[in-house]
């Protein structure tokens, strides 16, 4: 039974995948400007071939229930022309994209931690987050966009509302016909209730793997064990294939500690770190069957800008990482 269940899985996760090879994806961060071809060749050059597309919502406080986007004073990426403007241009270079609408806290609160004191102002939110949510997943339609993200690290609002987010997931199927999946933090994924409903298990893989000031390739892997074991076990409950739809490193010491800190103030850089995380993670996931593929955090457009043997945070770009990408995401 246990062969012809994993033999099933196999098979349907295949089929999921609909493709010859894995999501080789980045997290492409919203400007002020359109792109263009400039913006577009850095992404060729380390042959991505999916990016995520993030247009943002403001919101003013964890407790505050309405949904602002698409104003006037928003940068042009984060809005619904601007998304589409991205989506187009990069279909144009054979480069897919999830596109991933999201919340934007005031002053950069956790998104986990949104949750309303009544339930009036519960009703309120969902209504807003809905008509936000739709719009893009419209777009994403009119677009043929392959992924469609329903949400990112909502942890207290899937909670605290699962009826709603069953109810919009089946609004958002009647509107969009792709592919979709949420954007589970690491520690989230396990609780989330309605993966049956989508189509990938997205995790934003942030999980602690290493407390060595500069981890090696070997203690990361091993540091990946208890949580990959976790992972199979998902996957075959829910014969869905796992997306990292977000995973990265920064490049200081500690790297592996705790990779989803992004206000810890740091001068050092620890360019080796950020190698070395980077590559374990590839080693441990990208063969697997059951596995998508994923969008490293974070990619900016302008290429020659950012970045750099000096910068400590999350980017890849212009750094000994950058190398270690382009060469995963040249394996066939």
């Amino acid at each position: 039974m246990r062969f012809i269940q994993s033999l099933l899985l196999i098979i349907l996760l295949q089929s999921c995948l609909a493709q010859d090879h894995k999501i080789n994806g980045v997290s492409y961060v919203a400007h002020k400007d359109s792109i263009t071809q400039k913006n577009v060749d850095p992404l060729l050059n380390i042959n991505a071939n999916y990016a995520a597309i993030m247009p943002f919502a403001m919101i003013k406080d964890l407790n505050h229930p309405e949904v602002t986007y698409s104003e006037e004073r928003q940068w042009f990426g984060e809005t619904k022309i601007g998304g589409k403007q991205y989506i187009e241009t990069l279909k144009k270079n054979s480069i897919k994209t999830m596109l991933k609408p999201q919340l934007w806290v005031w002053k950069g609160e956790f998104t986990g931690y949104i949750e309303m004191k009544t339930d009036e102002d519960w009703i309120i939110l969902e209504n807003s987050y809905s008509k936000f949510i739709l719009d893009f997943a419209q777009i994403a339609q009119d677009t043929n966009t392959p992924i469609f993200c329903i949400g990112t690290e909502l942890e207290k609002f899937i909670a605290a509302r699962p009826d709603y987010w069953t109810k919009l997931i089946t609004k958002i199927r009647s509107i969009y016909k792709g592919k979709l999946t949420y954007a589970a933090n690491w520690n989230e994924y396990e609780k989330t209730p309605f993966w049956d409903q989508l189509d990938y298990i997205g995790i934003d893989a942030y999980f602690p793997v290493s407390d060595s000031k500069t981890p090696t390739v070997e203690e990361c892997m091993e540091g990946w064990k208890s949580h990959k074991k976790k992972m199979v076990e998902f996957t075959e409950k829910y014969n869905k294939p796992i997306l990292f739809t977000e995973f990265g490193y920064r490049s200081v010491d500690y790297s592996g500690k705790a990779p989803w800190t992004v206000d810890r103030i740091e001068d050092k850089v620890n360019l080796e770190g950020q190698v070395n995380t980077t590559k374990a993670l590839f080693k441990m996931f990208w063969k697997e069957h059951w596995f998508a593929g994923g969008f490293v955090w974070k990619w900016f457009i302008n290429h020659d800008r950012v970045g750099g043997l000096e910068n400590n945070r999350f980017t890849p770009q212009n750094k000994p990482v950058e190398k270690v990408i382009k060469e995963q995401y040249s394996t066939k």
